[in-house]
């Protein structure tokens, strides 16, 4: 059972994820706080058994905002992986996050099926980001700007870091290359008309064969080597 607490200043937005979310079988909601002072205090009030293992946190609220919040959480309650779901797709959010500590950046049109997901996968240890908040740090990272990689385990360079992407096979640099523009797995299938089973399977392949551990580090590995391409 995967627990979640919910930080948004708005109550309709906190009231609709909780009712969204409790559906899930997998998934608890434990508590809800409507800014960053409020969940700090939630939690410290809270045993750590009873701790959520991850936060979604709104980026803009009164008296403790998003960014800041994720930040006390890192520092305090390490094992609770912050998520950042907001309507607000820029920079200072985004790369004020990560920096932060986020281990994602979601945008609130996000689908149920993949915030569930991204849900998850936060839990699990990977990084979660929105297409919009990818193009972000790609163009950052093709541009030069020292934008923060999300605190994953670094990406797997060694050596080979500089390998051309003939590594992959042509569908599944093809993939690649539509991840690190940020379209979903269902966007991508849809593209290339394939299934969605059979993107992940792609993008699985992807990972496999690059040493790297989810899309956000597929994409930087993208931006890394198509120059030229």
């Amino acid at each position: 059972m995967i627990k979640v607490l919910l930080v948004d200043d708005q109550i309709l937005m906190r009231e609709g994820l909780r009712k969204l979310l409790e559906i899930e079988p997998d998934i608890e909601i434990v508590g809800s706080a409507a800014n960053g002072a409020d969940a700090l205090s939630f939690l410290s009030g809270m045993p750590p058994a009873n701790h959520p293992r991850v936060a979604l946190v709104d980026a803009r609220m009164p008296i403790m905002d998003g960014v800041e919040l994720v930040g006390q959480l890192c520092a305090e309650f390490p094992d609770i992986a912050s998520v950042m779901l907001t309507t607000f797709d820029d920079d200072d959010y985004i790369f004020g996050g990560l920096r932060a500590g986020a281990k994602g950046y979601l945008l609130k049109d996000t689908p149920p099926d993949e915030l569930v997901a991204a849900i998850k996968r936060a839990a699990e240890g990977e990084t979660v980001l929105s297409g919009a908040a990818t193009e972000r740090l790609v163009a950052a990272l093709r541009e030069g700007i020292q934008a923060p990689l999300p605190e994953t385990e670094e990406p797997a360079h060694n050596d080979d870091s500089d390998a051309p992407p003939s590594e992959l096979s042509e569908r599944e640099y093809e993939i690649a290359l539509l991840v690190s523009s940020g379209a979903s797995n269902k966007e991508i299938a849809r593209q290339l008309y394939i299934t969605e089973g059979t993107t992940k399977n792609h993008i699985s392949n992807c990972l496999r064969k690059l040493g790297l551990r989810d899309r956000t580090q597929l994409a930087v590995w993208v931006s890394q080597n198509s120059a030229g391409q």
